[in-house]
């Protein structure tokens, strides 16, 4: 038995504003990135490859704010996160603030993987990656006009700004992906280019383990998307795993609790897709909606509103 879930971040376009043709390209790239997971762990591959193929795709298409798509900050520019943890070990890594990264997922994993460390930021982390033969891409790899118009409207309101929409409606577009295989082990990995006119090198949940990402194969993996600063103050995605281990909540429960009542309780607006190690999925949201998808045996979802 195999289970993967991923999303590519809650609140979503309105559907008065959503064409025919944009909502079957946000499907299409969500479709693409579970596929891309769900072969991997269907001939047996490990959950960790699975996350790690999953956010990639998500990464790679300018639909989502991460990697390709990831928001512009105030200087103009962009500053991305990420991180990946694996629930048999507890091992993780994360990176923050970098740039020119195609895929800030895999360095998060290099991090985990080689070295000694398990968060690295900005310069330094960019040096490592250079060690690695990571490849740095161009601004212009980054540059999409969508999001440079985003830009503009924020640096017109003198506001930093969740992944706006064209209405101006909220729309957090971290991405990310959980998974369990059929080894019994289970994966988290959670990706985004922050907030739009970002300052002062800000830093939100995504790359931060036990905030934005956790996977711990006694209790569960979990990868966020919502108002980052909430996430933070809340440890949303160890509060789960704790709610669990030591209340004995099923997942269902620990996620509710946390996502429609203690998040909702201090203004916490947001989701995130969750697996057990039993195999069980849950992909609660306090928001209009939220990009996601699952796959388990025959099973195949993908879905953008409530």
């Amino acid at each position: 038995m195999f289970t993967i879930a991923i999303h590519g971040g809650a609140g979503t376009i309105t559907k008065a504003s959503m064409t025919p043709e944009k909502e079957q390209a946000y499907l299409a790239a969500l479709t693409a990135a579970l596929r891309a997971g769900k072969e991997i762990l269907t001939k047996g591959g490990s959950s960790l490859d699975a996350v790690t193929a999953a956010v990639m795709s998500l990464e790679d298409t300018p639909l989502f704010n991460a990697g390709k798509g990831s928001v512009f900050t105030h200087e103009g520019h962009h500053e991305m996160d990420a991180s990946i943890m694996r629930g048999d070990t507890l091992d993780a890594g994360a990176v923050s603030g970098v740039k020119h990264i195609k895929n800030p997922v895999v360095l998060s994993r290099a991090v985990m993987e080689k070295s000694d460390h398990v968060f690295l930021y900005g310069k330094g982390a960019e040096v490592f990656a250079a060690q690695q033969g990571f490849s740095f891409e161009s601004d212009e790899y980054f540059y999409d006009a969508f999001r440079y118009a985003q830009l503009q409207d924020a640096l017109e309101s003198g506001k930093m700004q969740l992944d706006h929409t064209e209405n101006g409606n909220k729309k957090f577009g971290t991405v990310g992906a959980v998974a369990l295989d059929i080894h019994g082990n289970i994966a988290a990995a959670t990706s985004t280019g922050g907030m739009t006119n970002k300052r002062y090198n800000r830093i939100g949940d995504s790359p931060v383990i036990g905030a934005g990402t956790y996977a711990n194969n006694n209790t569960c993996a979990i990868s966020c998307t919502g108002h980052g600063e909430y996430f933070l103050r809340a440890v949303v995605a160890y509060d789960i795993s704790c709610l669990m281990e030591y209340k004995g909540l099923s997942l269902q429960e620990a996620c509710e609790k946390v996502v429609n009542d203690k998040l909702v309780k201090f203004g916490g607006e947001g989701g995130l897709v969750a697996v057990d190690a039993k195999g069980n999925i849950c992909l609660p949201f306090n928001s209009e909606g939220m990009y996601r998808g699952f796959a388990k045996d025959d099973e195949e979802m993908v879905a953008i509103y409530g």
